[in-house]
């Protein structure tokens, strides 16, 4: 920052019209300097004057935030391709992930001891490139890792039921299986 935000506010309430409407309007005296510090200076309290105003807006609220998911598993079933009236064409598959835990007080392990539980998720790329390889090489039991985000939706099954359906949009896969990568 080049001065204080303080300062700028001040000298902001201090100009007339700022920023001025014409773009060829001279830079007001406070900005001094040449021209490249004139222009640098000016889109400082351009943006210090835009955030201020959008944290005035109380129904203007940004705020990071952040949708990610990871998982590695197997895969249950091999891709399909699926596009509507032949627009956004979208990879789908199933994806099992499992969870085991030790289940009793016992120290040692016996065969009794592990339990498991199989997560499935339905996994849904629409970025081309990627859509289109995973469509060619993924295959049912390939061991792959899977990035992207959680997708929530609705619809209408056969029965004219109103349906939720939860979805992994993919922006990265990893294939991890031999069979897999002796294809490539």
């Amino acid at each position: 920052m080049l001065f204080p935000h303080s300062l700028a506010q001040s000298k902001l309430a201090d100009s007339d019209s700022f920023p001025p409407s014409d773009p060829d309007a001279e830079t007001p005296s406070f900005f001094g300097g040449g021209s490249g510090v004139q222009a640098l200076v000016r889109h400082e309290v351009i943006h210090q004057q835009v955030q201020h105003q959008v944290t005035d807006a109380s129904s203007l609220i940004l705020e990071r935030s952040l949708n990610r998911v990871q998982l590695l598993g197997r895969v249950g079933q091999d891709p399909v391709m699926r596009q509507v009236d032949g627009k956004n064409p979208v990879t789908i598959f199933s994806l099992a992930t499992n969870e085991m835990w030790r289940s009793g007080d016992s120290d040692t392990f016996t065969s009794g001891d592990i339990s498991q539980k199989t997560t499935w998720h339905r996994v849904s790329i629409f970025r081309p490139g990627l859509r289109d390889l995973a469509y060619q090489y993924v295959k049912k039991g390939a061991r792959i890792y899977v990035e992207g985000k959680l997708d929530y939706g609705e619809y209408v099954d056969k029965s004219n039921v109103r349906r939720q359906a939860t979805t992994v949009v993919a922006d990265n896969i990893i294939f991890l299986s031999d069979s897999v990568k002796d294809k490539v």
